[in-house]
């Protein structure tokens, strides 16, 4: 890290105006406020032709948001888009009247979009044809940035001195007609966006981390989306607390159960049954429904075809043949957890506790937190199965192995070596 880079990063917590004299009040943070009103909400084909149009003769780069409706329907489609450009204004399009935007998509290839939090996003902006080609992730960059808060609306205020409304995040975007203090939030979201993705450009390049972002951002730009989860059951909140294999797949039965159930209806699985009553139905394996109404989570209020679809998911369960059975845990793809390292090989144990230590200190030095530093994965990847000759090359080469960008490795590589060989 250059002295140059020290000074900027400690400016990176600044907020607008500085602290005022202990004597003077601060004054209050104005509320943002849009600046040509709420859009209409475009739900039609002739209305969406009206935005595409308007945001291909725009200018710059486009900022851009979706709103789901998490914890209440099923999976995780967009039930509304934000969009504002110079030159076009702001959007508001509605993805179940308009459930294919990949015109609107195919409108702003070459654009720069500019997400906060993109990684959030993306997967159902992509479901509905909108995928960018280049992107500035402005939470991300208030992380390399070192800001402390990287929420959107801490982000405005500290950087931009507005304040945005809060309180309408964890509604039920599915709603129709959307109220119109939601769609209030809404348009906020993208109002300052574009201003907040030039401020934060300029402090990345006074850090000297302008290119590092810009690495990151392709890296989320051109990712192929996730692949799906292997046995998503296991994952069920409570889990650990389920020890055998035939408590195992009264797990899996029920969770399976719940989820074609939440599909079918469209519906929150969370909203169908709760992870905790499907872990005391596997702990308890209720003979009947009698029994299993006694457990929390299937209480009296459930009715009888609900109680006897789940007593049947607990049957099928139950009668499995043993062959037939989950295995006790997934095969660990790498190595083992941590807190093992000392019984299983002292000597890779030694190795990680050298390179955290040092990768922590360089976090601290560079204000940025660790695991955007380099991930916690791949630096126990190195450290439990290190190359055997650990050269800058070599470990350079591992690195980029795991997927660790080009910055990441000029940071990183030099500690890991340090690391190694000490430890050896």
């Amino acid at each position: 890290m250059t002295d140059a880079q020290e000074t900027a990063a400690d400016s990176s917590l600044r907020t607008t105006g500085g602290a005022p004299p202990d004597d003077v009040a601060p004054a209050p943070i104005p509320l943002l406020e849009p600046r040509e009103g709420i859009p209409p909400v475009v739900a039609s084909d002739d209305a969406l032709a009206g935005v595409i149009a308007a945001f291909a003769a725009g200018s710059g780069p486009v900022a851009v948001d979706a709103e789901r409706a998490s914890g209440y329907r099923y999976g995780q489609r967009a039930y509304l888009v934000q969009l504002r450009r110079d030159g076009a204004g702001s959007a508001l399009v509605d993805p179940v009247g308009c459930p294919d935007l990949s015109g609107l998509g195919e409108a702003l290839r070459g654009t720069e979009w500019i997400l906060h939090a993109a990684t959030q996003d993306l997967p159902c902006l992509r479901e509905i044809g909108m995928t960018p080609t280049g992107l500035f992730d402005t939470e991300l960059a208030g992380r390399l940035a070192g800001f402390p808060r990287v929420g959107l609306g801490a982000m405005v205020e500290n950087v931009l001195g507005y304040s945005l409304e809060k309180g309408h995040s964890a509604v039920d975007w599915s709603t129709r007609p959307l109220p119109e203090p939601w769609l209030r939030y809404a348009a906020l979201d993208v109002e300052l966006l574009i201003d907040l993705r030039n401020a934060l450009e300029d402090e990345l390049d006074r850090q000297g981390k302008l290119e590092w972002a810009q690495e990151e951002f392709a890296a989320i730009a051109s990712a192929p989306p996730a692949p799906p989860r292997q046995d998503p059951w296991r994952r069920t909140s409570g889990m650990h607390k389920v020890r055998r294999r035939r408590q195992m797949a009264v797990v899996r039965e029920l969770w399976t159960t719940r989820d074609q159930v939440a599909r079918r209806r469209d519906i929150s699985p969370g909203k169908v049954l709760g992870d905790a009553a499907i872990i005391e139905a596997a702990l308890a394996l209720p003979p009947n429904t009698q029994a299993l109404t006694a457990l929390p989570g299937f209480g009296p209020r459930m009715g009888r075809r609900q109680l006897e679809q789940w007593q049947a998911a607990v049957d099928r369960a139950k009668a499995l043949p043993d062959t037939e059975l989950p295995q006790p845990g997934q095969a660990l793809a790498g190595p083992p957890p941590p807190r093992a390292w000392a019984d299983k090989d002292p000597a890779a144990a030694a190795r990680l506790s050298a390179a955290r230590t040092a990768v922590s200190e360089l976090a601290e030095r560079l204000h940025l937190p660790q695991e955007n530093l380099i991930t916690p994965d791949t630096v126990r990847r190195v450290c439990w199965e290190p190359p055997k000759n650990p050269t800058p090359e070599t470990v350079e080469s591992a690195l980029a192995g795991y997927g660790a960008r080009h910055w990441q490795i000029e940071q990183v590589a030099p500690l890991l070596v340090r690391a190694l060989t000490q430890s050896a």
